[in-house]
């Protein structure tokens, strides 16, 4: 049996698209084979798309809170399980939704992210998946906290507004009306910096300029977000500013731990499991997987190190196939890749190779390249 265990192509092909082109090549030189599709994501974009097509769910779409308080269309998936549910917080929270011109971390918010938890858990789902990359957001998830419910008010018990810097506000936190379904919800985060919520190394000074926020704001947000964290400690007893993680998405890594006692782990390894990949390895003679671009980032928690290191493990061989082969690609093979196969096979400017139709062509060629080895 043949493993199909993709990312997606970004900018070009979903994850279930390179499994679908791989089978086409495949099947040009071993028709009967038996192949398995399992697209897969490393909990970045994407994540909730490949979740979806290899669990056999569906997505959901509606109107939330966006960034700026703007009214966004949003969608989140319900996994074929019937138990669980897959969200990316750029969906509703995200970098992109924002103009450039108009990038402010003291006024956006995740409120949106926190609507898309809420129909998650309303539809019967408990347990969730959240993927929290590429925020435009540095409010420590307390927008996401008041859309399930929680009080963060001012010294005059009114509440806060929306923003990283509405936080500086903050007297105190009441979790007392949070949404119920959430105290039975199991929610696993796909997180794969170790940042803290504050200091040098916190969301605010290092993935705060990239939201527009200038070297005071950076300051202000920081301070707002140590503040914070003393009142989530104070009112909630969660320790949060150290914490390695907490500082994902700006500071919606602490928050999903204290208001929704939520786990941060490696995007790859809930992918992994949300997918069953393992079972489905149990029985395969090769495992065939890949990304855009394989380079040295390749090797640090993204999809086609995590197929390799647990089909190493299982002992079945492994193909990796990239639209590029950048510098640092080789670390891949001290994870259990054998062979990193590029899909690329004459010159071309890179905008022609990342046409669909041109990238499946390439992905097709590719895996029949790679069969007629197996088939030697």
């Amino acid at each position: 049996m043949i493993l199909i265990a993709p990312d997606s192509f970004k900018g070009s092909l979903s994850a279930a698209q390179v499994c679908d082109a791989v089978e086409e090549g495949i099947r040009r030189v071993l028709p009967g084979a038996e192949i398995v599709k399992v697209p897969m994501a490393d909990g970045g974009e994407g994540t909730v798309q490949a979740l979806v097509d290899a669990t056999g769910g569906k997505l959901v779409t509606q109107e939330v809170t966006g960034p700026m308080g703007e009214r966004v269309e949003a969608s989140f998936g319900l996994l074929g399980d019937g138990e669980s549910a897959a969200i990316e917080m750029a969906a509703a929270s995200g970098l992109p939704l924002v103009p450039p011109e108009k990038r402010n971390p003291l006024l956006t918010t995740t409120y949106g992210t926190g609507e898309l938890i809420l129909a998650a858990l309303e539809r019967g789902r408990g347990r969730l998946i959240v993927g929290i990359g590429g925020s435009a957001t540095n409010d420590g998830g307390a927008g996401m906290a008041q859309a399930l419910g929680a009080k963060l008010l001012d010294a005059d018990g009114r509440d806060i507004g929306l923003g990283g810097g509405a936080l500086a506000a903050l007297d105190s936190i009441d979790v007392s009306g949070m949404a119920p379904l959430l105290a039975e919800a199991r929610v696993q985060v796909a997180c794969d910096v170790t940042n803290p919520l504050c200091g040098p190394e916190g969301a605010s000074h290092v993935y705060g300029p990239q939201k527009g926020a200038t070297p005071a704001m950076v300051a202000q947000l920081d301070a707002n977000l140590a503040h914070y964290a003393e009142l989530i400690w104070r009112d909630l007893g969660r320790e949060v500013g150290e914490m390695p993680g907490a500082g994902a998405a700006g500071g919606l890594g602490g928050g999903l731990v204290a208001f929704c006692n939520a786990e941060l782990k490696p995007g790859i390894e809930l992918v992994i499991d949300a997918v069953k990949l393992e079972q489905k390895m149990q029985r395969a003679d090769l495992v065939i997987t890949g990304e855009g671009k394989i380079d040295a980032q390749s090797a640090f928690g993204k999809t086609p190190m995590g197929v390799a290191r647990l089909a190493q493990r299982l002992g079945v061989p492994v193909v990796a196939i990239g639209g590029t082969i950048g510098d640092g690609a080789e670390g891949l093979y001290e994870h259990g890749v054998g062979l990193i196969m590029p899909i690329i096979d004459r010159p071309m400017s890179l905008e022609e190779a990342m046409k669909p139709t041109v990238a499946k062509t390439l992905i097709a060629s590719a895996a029949e390249r790679i069969a007629r080895g197996i088939d030697l």
